[in-house]
């Protein structure tokens, strides 16, 4: 079996310029593109831009409802939990008012009020 023999430099550089001709002679072989079909494949590719460039809005403004839709209902969570917290420290606010022992003056007050009412009654 004979050994590898390494292709010297000329023979890289003439097979790199064969195939250079070869591309070349390819490409002019090529029959010229006619106009017409060249303006339709435009036009084709204008419409699917068209397309996608619509499809991207109707998606964008899809996106943009949903957020609203979303920070709406968020808005009404926050409103739904401000107004329970709020029921909450009144309630804790009452019963703690309930719960606190009544002042001295208070209690003075409240027994004014009853002596004041028991003499009206017996006028």
């Amino acid at each position: 079996m004979p050994s590898y023999k390494a292709p010297s430099f000329q023979d890289r550089i003439a097979a790199a310029g064969s195939a250079k001709q070869k591309a070349l002679d390819a490409l002019r072989a090529k029959p010229p593109v006619d106009e017409a079909i060249m303006a339709e494949r435009r036009r084709a590719r204008e419409a699917k831009d068209q397309a996608i460039a619509i499809e991207r809005a109707a998606k964008a403004e899809a996106a943009a409802l949903a957020k609203a839709q979303k920070a709406e209902r968020k808005a009404a969570e926050l409103a739904a939990e401000a107004e329970k917290q709020a029921a909450a420290e009144a309630a804790a606010a009452l019963k703690a008012a309930r719960l606190t022992p009544p002042s001295a003056a208070e209690m003075k007050a409240a027994r004014d009020a009853r002596y004041a009412a028991r003499k009206a009654r017996n006028r």
